[in-house]
């Protein structure tokens, strides 16, 4: 049995740092390091998952070449079962660039590869079955599953009793809940951040734009505000929940799916929305003292410690 079980983009991430602009055409620049994670919403939070104890398997799709290796054999090192990864022979796995600054940002050149292949066919059912949630990491990203194809599969999935959670990635498109909103209603726990958040809604307040996606048929919304902490809104509660704002960022690639990894954690757990928001942060917080999107996680008792000897907001 599966505590949770990611569906969506998988991506091999070449991470540069630390560079404050690009070099003229025909020159070169010399940068600190230059490093290859695996990386992508999807693999993210599952790696995150693993690395605090729960059992996780992922659902996408990769090419068949070096990166797709590199990945697949990233998460069987780190315990991640999958047995739902599809390899496309046509198409390659998609990578990004990620250029790191010396404030911890990152800016993404990124190539779609075989995420932008992966449909409802895809996916093994066998898998979904056996899982407690079910989790869309990167939606916005996947153009042939996402929108109807989606909504589709969180119906079938909420009506096969399992709980539904969605995050979002940047639509550079444009689309933003024209692609969305078909979803929302099959949605337990949807989780973007809020800059995103605002480009669905329209709204800027968190409370405003939690009533907007809950109005929708969203049973729970969880806003991540970065170095804010987070935002959680249910028709019976609501909490702002500051993070650890004293530890610095080094690399804040692959926060939010830490974030969301260590909530779907606590929510697997039986947590209540509250200790999940904690505890998330706590996830978060250790993603980015470290360089790549999991490199920092570490284990679920370490963390825990990590709560019981750190004060929220400081």
């Amino acid at each position: 049995m599966y505590d949770v079980v990611c569906t969506g983009i998988l991506v091999a991430d070449v991470l540069a740092k630390t560079v404050e602009g690009l070099p003229d055409k025909g020159k070169l620049e010399q940068v600190d390091r230059i490093e290859l994670f695996p990386g992508g919403c999807a693999v993210n939070a599952a790696i995150a998952m693993a690395r605090l104890g729960i059992n996780v398997a992922l659902i996408g799709k990769i090419g068949k070449d070096g990166f797709g290796n590199f990945i697949s054999n990233a998460l069987q090192r780190e315990n991640v079962d999958i047995q739902g990864l599809v390899e496309d022979e046509k198409c390659g796995t998609s990578a990004s660039v990620v250029t790191v600054d010396s404030t911890g940002e990152r800016t993404f050149l990124h190539s779609i590869g075989a995420n932008g292949e992966f449909t409802y066919e895809d996916i093994d059912w066998q898998v979904i079955e056996n899982s407690k949630i079910v989790f869309i990491a990167g939606t916005m990203l996947m153009p042939k599953f996402d929108g109807k194809q989606c909504a589709d599969f969180l119906q079938s999935v909420q009506k096969a009793g399992h709980i539904t959670a969605l995050d979002t990635a940047w639509d550079s498109t444009g689309r933003w809940m024209e692609i969305l909103e078909p979803c929302m209603k099959h949605i337990d726990l949807f989780m973007p951040s809020i800059e995103e958040a605002i480009m669905l809604s329209g709204e800027k307040e968190p409370d405003k734009i939690a009533n907007l996606f809950l109005s929708m048929g969203v049973k729970t919304v969880v806003l991540k505000l970065g170095k804010k902490g987070c935002y959680i809104k249910s028709p019976q509660d609501s909490y702002c929940i500051p993070t650890y704002t004293r530890y610095n960022a080094v690399d804040t690639t692959g926060a939010g799916d830490s974030f969301a990894a260590g909530f779907l954690t606590g929510l697997s757990k039986g947590w209540g929305l509250y200790q999940c928001g904690v505890f998330a942060n706590a996830v978060g917080t250790h993603c980015v003292m470290s360089a790549g999107a999991s490199t920092g996680i570490r284990s679920f008792d370490e963390t825990i410690d990590f709560i019981n000897s750190n004060q929220l907001g400081g």
